[in-house]
């Protein structure tokens, strides 16, 4: 008889803590920003024919925004 409840389990990543606040998960690296210092394209798809940050997170009273991916 098959688990109808099957579950997959998925594992969070760690966080790495870099110098200046910047954080690495997995392999790429993060740059937080408070309220008053983020881009004017933040919150945008697109900006004034420029690509937009339409991604990001909140972690610890900090906005993060990809920056790169790490050197391996």
């Amino acid at each position: 008889m098959d688990n109808i409840n099957e579950s997959k389990i998925i594992n969070m990543q760690s966080i790495k803590y870099l110098k200046n606040d910047y954080i690495q998960l997995g392999n790429l690296i993060y740059k937080p920003y408070t309220i008053c210092s983020l881009p004017a394209n933040f919150g945008c798809i697109e900006f004034n024919e420029k690509e937009g940050i339409s991604e990001w997170f909140n972690y610890k009273g900090y906005t993060y925004i990809f920056n790169k991916i790490a050197k391996s």
